[in-house]
């Protein structure tokens, strides 16, 4: 089928996803869940034709995130269930304002309508969407990366029996067969199909979609994410800490890319989180140093581009700092705006710290990886908004609804 054929079919089913009940919704995603679980064993399958075909083509790390297993099928299940349990974003009544002529305003949520997303080799994302488009009335068309193409079309496969299950079009998932260039640019300027496009992947295609796109589109993913240890640092927690974001799982946007120290405890803490990230473990960091730590520990001396590189590896560009002022003056000028971290026992430079960097999400003493949909109590996420307008930080069902004005009169005329 083509990609406008899919399209078309997507915008059809707005009208009937978008006045079910709560009750309907739930139900579609209990019996979505059910059906991934029903279908782990092809679903696997697909996931091992993707992972043969893509070991000579793309790293270890992205590997991981490309991998099913059991448990992670049984993940993205559980998430389905999450967000059946969460309240329904739509229908809520966010003001009322009865004029002094008698006539009544409420502003009502409502689903924004096709929601796109185009994505790369991350399986999961394939459920997550579509439980949070189903649940806040959107329907979704999916647009994966080719290394990942099978286990997306087993998991959609999965997903649309699960809503077709219990009576309802299962073309309110759809996934795009397409995964040449060509079909994403298409969906970049389905003006007239299309009500908002998220991509969700590398800065090469946020950067295709921001450029070229004609839809509304979100600014998502990309994370040179920050940790900036204060000299009032307990040090031992912020190597807990760098470790958890840097070391945990490097191939994803929430992890942390750049490690800012202050001057006043370089000494003490650079050879202590050079042993803890690069020694006696079974996978070990490469730490990119400038000048200043270069003179402290030995390392990889960085480029010009590392500070400003999302390495999506086991590899961490460090630089010391004067001061928490310029720790922010160095985010400001390197960030894109996704998830910073200031590790301190000083109540005082946190709260300059919180208040001066700007972005989605500025964490005190914990790790930049809680930037997840699930972690924030969402469920699930559709992806991480850098940007301002509409959505920022994590998007979960309230983000994937706008809002329409509803107007009572009695006869009135203007």
């Amino acid at each position: 089928m083509t990609t406008r054929e899919i399209l078309l079919r997507a915008k059809a089913a707005t009208a009937t996803l978008s006045t079910l009940t709560t009750e309907q919704k739930n139900n579609a995603l209990l019996a979505m869940a059910e059906a991934l679980i029903a279908d782990t064993a092809p679903i696997l399958a697909a996931n091992a034709q993707d992972m043969e075909a893509a070991k000579a083509t793309i790293s270890p790390v992205m590997l991981d995130r490309l991998a099913l297993t059991e448990a992670r099928i049984a993940a993205m299940a559980e998430g389905i269930r999450q967000v059946a349990a969460l309240p329904d974003p739509v229908g809520h009544q966010l003001s009322e304002t009865v004029r002094p002529d008698g006539l009544t305003i409420r502003k009502v949520s409502v689903p924004i309508g096709v929601v796109a997303i185009i994505y790369e080799s991350r399986p999961n994302v394939t459920a997550d969407a579509a439980a949070l488009a189903v649940k806040s009335g959107n329907v979704c068309v999916l647009r994966g990366g080719k290394e990942a193409w099978r286990s997306a079309n087993a998991i959609v496969t999965a997903l649309r029996r699960g809503i077709s299950s219990v009576g309802l079009s299962a073309d309110m998932i759809n996934l795009i067969e397409d995964t040449t260039r060509a079909s994403a640019t298409e969906l970049m300027k389905a003006d007239d199909l299309v009500d908002l496009l998220i991509p969700r992947g590398g800065a090469g295609l946020i950067r295709a979609c921001i450029e070229n796109a004609t839809v509304p589109c979100i600014q998502t993913g990309t994370g040179i994410c920050h940790i900036y240890v204060d000299k009032a640092a307990d040090l031992a927690m912020a190597l807990d800490i760098v470790d958890n974001a840097k070391m945990s799982r490097p191939s994803v946007c929430n992890a942390c890319e750049v490690c800012l120290v202050h001057k006043d405890v370089a000494a003490d803490f650079l050879p202590r989180l050079k042993a803890r990230l690069c020694e006696n473990r079974a996978v070990t960091a490469e730490l990119r140093l400038d000048a200043t730590a270069a003179t402290i520990i030995d390392g990889t001396v960085a480029s010009d581009t590392d500070f400003d590189t999302e390495f999506l590896d086991y590899i961490l560009a460090v630089r010391v700092v004067d001061d928490v002022e310029a720790a922010i003056a160095h985010i400001a000028a390197h960030s894109t705006h996704h998830s910073e971290a200031i590790v301190t026992a000083d109540a005082a430079t946190a709260d300059r710290f919180t208040a001066a960097v700007d972005s989605s999400a500025v964490y005190v003493n914990a790790s930049t990886r809680f930037t997840d949909g699930g972690e924030f109590g969402l469920g699930c996420e559709m992806g991480i908004s850098t940007q301002k307008l509409h959505a920022r930080g994590p998007m979960g069902l309230a983000e994937l609804t706008t809002y329409k004005y509803v107007i009572t009169g009695n006869g009135h005329t203007r």
